[in-house]
């Protein structure tokens, strides 16, 4: 019985070694032929057809050649959304704000069934086009972030937005806790931010936290919204002031003498004063609301 077995899973596993290599053979073929595949079932379109895409503003970010091309043509042989067309380049969709297929704007379900040229705009670009066309929220307070951007969720908590971060969580609770809370998810993983559930998000360019405040301010249109010091740095709950008098044993020695104003987090008690770092943090805030607007 044990030979047997022995015997069964050698071939199972020389089976899945030829599985493997076909895989590998197919994605090469794919990359050489820079043609979307049809998907097992679907009809296939005995003549193909080619669609040119544009990529406008900062899109070139996600094109990922060398030299950022801002055109890439793509090969097709079967009916596809213009989503999947879109995201085969390596733009998420909650990137893309406006598309212009051959003159008309369109939606992400968007058949391509014939040869085209496409205009792709991200948020935060006049267009030509009506504002009815718009395929992104256009202010957004709340949001969610992965593990990766704890300095960006400290910054915007900071500013007083809504942030919700957990540094151990996984996608599906990142997706989760957008969908149910109704965030927008901020992200450097482009693959996650084109995942079908995602309505709103941005993957932040620069890896500077401070640069990443300033981009998400910027794209969502949050400049006037900022109200600093309202919430907790911790754990996102807001903050409430609290009498010194309420908290006097809870203070160290020197701050009893030297501070007076102090604010209580509503969720987990940590306690706030405007202490020697303070006028460091206000320079810090004044900096980042300065390059929102330049």
């Amino acid at each position: 019985m044990a030979a047997c077995a022995a015997g069964k899973s050698t071939a199972i596993s020389a089976k899945m070694n030829r599985l493997a290599q076909a895989s590998s053979k197919v994605d090469r073929v794919r990359l050489l032929l820079n043609t979307l595949m049809p998907t097992h079932g679907s009809s296939i379109d005995v003549r193909p057809f080619t669609v040119r895409l544009h990529f406008h503003g900062d899109l070139d970010f996600f094109l990922g050649s060398r030299t950022r091309r801002r055109t890439v043509e793509r090969i097709l042989i079967e009916k596809t959304s213009i989503k999947d067309v879109i995201e085969s380049c390596g733009v998420p969709h909650p990137e893309v704000d406006l598309i212009v297929v051959n003159g008309e704007a369109a939606d992400f379900g968007y058949g391509m069934t014939g040869d085209a040229e496409i205009e792709v705009y991200p948020p935060g670009i006049q267009y030509l086009q009506s504002r009815k066309k718009r395929l992104q929220a256009n202010t957004v307070k709340c949001f969610v972030t992965d593990g990766h951007l704890g300095k960006l969720t400290r910054n915007l908590r900071m500013l007083g937005f809504d942030v919700a971060y957990d540094p151990e969580a996984e996608d599906r609770q990142l997706l989760d806790v957008m969908d149910r809370e109704n965030r927008a998810l901020l992200t450097r993983d482009r693959r996650l931010l084109m995942h079908a559930v995602v309505r709103t998000g941005y993957c932040p360019r620069s890896q500077d936290p401070d640069e990443q405040t300033v981009e998400v301010i910027r794209r969502f249109n949050l400049l006037g919204l900022i109200a600093p010091f309202i919430r907790c740095l911790r754990c996102n709950a807001s903050l409430q002031e609290i009498t010194k008098a309420d908290i006097i044993e809870e203070l160290e020695p020197l701050t009893k003498i030297y501070y007076e104003q102090f604010r209580r987090c509503t969720g987990c008690g940590q306690i706030y004063w405007p202490g020697s770092h303070f006028p460091k943090l206000q320079k810090r805030l004044e900096k980042i609301r300065a390059n929102v607007g330049s």
